[in-house]
C-alpha cells in the first residue's frame, strides 16, 4: 500500500501521513526497506521493528485496561438503578 492508498483509506491529507509514517520510522517502531528486486525503486516495505511491537502491545494493554475500567464502572450503574427500580416497586 502506498501512502497515498493509507492516506486515503484512512481518510487523511497524504501529509498528514507522511509525517506520521517519519514519526514512527524516527521512533524506530517502523522499518522501511527497499524492495530489491522491485522495477519500482521507490517502492518500499514498512516492517514493524521489535520496539513497534513492544509499542503496540502497551497501547493495546493501556486500552484494554481503560475499557475494563469503563465496563466495571458500567456494571456498578446498572447495578444500582437496578436497586433504586427495586426499591420504587416494593
Amino acid at each position: 500500500m502506498t501512502q497515498r492508498q493509507l492516506a486515503e483509506s484512512l481518510g487523511v491529507s497524504l501529509g498528514k501521513t507522511n509525517f506520521i509514517v517519519r514519526a514512527v520510522l524516527a521512533r524506530g517502531w517502523v522499518k522501511a526497506e527497499n524492495f530489491r528486486r522491485s522495477n519500482n525503486k521507490l517502492g518500499y516495505i514498512y516492517v514493524l521493528t521489535p520496539q513497534g511491537i513492544a509499542q503496540r502491545l502497551r497501547l493495546t494493554q493501556t486500552f484494554i485496561a481503560r475499557k475494563e475500567q469503563e465496563f466495571a464502572l458500567l456494571r456498578r450503574e446498572i447495578d444500582r438503578l437496578r436497586t433504586e427500580m427495586v426499591n420504587l416497586n416494593p
